[in-house]
């Protein structure tokens, strides 16, 4: 048994390597794929937060899955990893969320905006040079790498640190799923938000058409899958104290969201994805059977139980991110 795990071992380790020295023209194909593009913005916020525990020592984990994960940017990004203080901040989220935000705030005024949680700083900047008078909060702010920005540290599940109704905006990408009180954040946001304040909000969509299929088939969704201890050891291996940055832990469907922000005196204006997913043809009869089924139940159930809400493009045949946006009333 221990021979096989070490052997196992490795075998982990010759894959890494063997990855991590592609030649240059591989790596540029790979990056241009979307899924090697979410790899390689994960491998350098791995690296940032490796870099600060541990100074210049980069530890890299054995297993397979470690490998897909953190995408190689080629051998010299990663042996200058600790000396990258000039280089832009890589957003963590999807690039097609960062412009459906854009796209959401951009009629509006401009005004004082909390990014939370920020990660390096990506849409902070965007915003920031779009007009908007950006602070910045995360739980681990030693990672933010936009120097004109304020960032302070703060965790959804407590207190953030600023005044009541201090802000016109929040956008919280890809927080809500990290956290064990989705509520406590909700509270917060509106207690920091003046009224008619604007919340730009993202999760995972757990409820569209291939997410339901893949529930059904597994009894899990593509970003909620087991959390078992051999699990968390990998990833404790690969974040350390930091595993909470890409553990997925609290799914929020877009019912329980809704419910969140109306109990909290949030009114949902508007219901995006990020973009189409690229096989959801394959869907198409089982999602016009459960939209027709939807048709059968009378008008009062209907808007009773947002059945129109659940059988939309923006939910049931969405993409992997969920991004409602929601005003404080007044």
């Amino acid at each position: 048994m221990l021979r096989t795990a070490q052997s196992g071992f490795q075998r982990g380790h010759k894959r890494i390597f063997a990855h991590l020295h592609q030649p240059r023209g591989a790596n540029a194909f790979l990056v241009n794929n979307g899924r090697a593009a979410r790899d390689q913005r994960l491998f350098w916020y791995a690296i940032q937060i490796k870099v600060g525990m541990h100074g210049k020592r980069i530890m890299l984990s054995s297993s397979l899955e470690s490998a897909k994960r953190l995408s190689s940017p080629g051998k010299k990004q990663v042996a200058d990893a600790g000396n990258d203080s000039g280089r832009a901040p890589v957003p963590i989220a999807r690039p097609e969320i960062h412009e459906t935000v854009a796209r959401i705030l951009d009629p509006f005024p401009r005004g004082k905006l909390l990014d939370v949680p920020a990660g390096e700083g990506a849409l902070s900047a965007r915003l920031s040079e779009a007009g908007f008078q950006v602070q910045a909060c995360d739980l681990y702010p030693e990672i933010f790498k936009v120097r004109n920005i304020d960032v302070r540290r703060g965790d959804l599940s407590g207190t953030l640190p600023y005044a009541d109704a201090e802000f016109q905006y929040i956008t919280c990408l890809e927080g809500l799923e990290h956290i064990e009180n989705p509520h406590q954040a909700i509270r917060e946001f509106a207690r920091l938000l003046g009224p008619g304040g604007h919340l730009v909000i993202s999760v995972p969509n757990i409820l569209n058409i291939e997410e339901r299929v893949k529930w059904l088939l597994n009894g899990y969704t593509s970003h909620f899958k087991p959390i078992s201890q051999e699990h968390l050891r990998m990833r404790h291996e690969q974040w350390d104290e930091k595993e909470e940055v890409v553990l997925h832990i609290n799914p929020i469907a877009y019912t329980e969201l809704r419910y969140i922000l109306e109990k909290y005196g949030f009114d949902v204006l508007g219901t995006f994805r990020d973009k189409p997913k690229p096989n959801l043809w394959l869907y198409w009869p089982l999602a016009a059977t459960i939209r027709f089924f939807s048709r059968l139940t009378s008008k009062r159930k209907r808007r009773e139980r947002w059945t129109e809400e659940l059988a939309s493009d923006e939910v049931l045949m969405g993409g992997n991110t969920l991004v409602l946006h929601a005003v404080k009333q007044k």
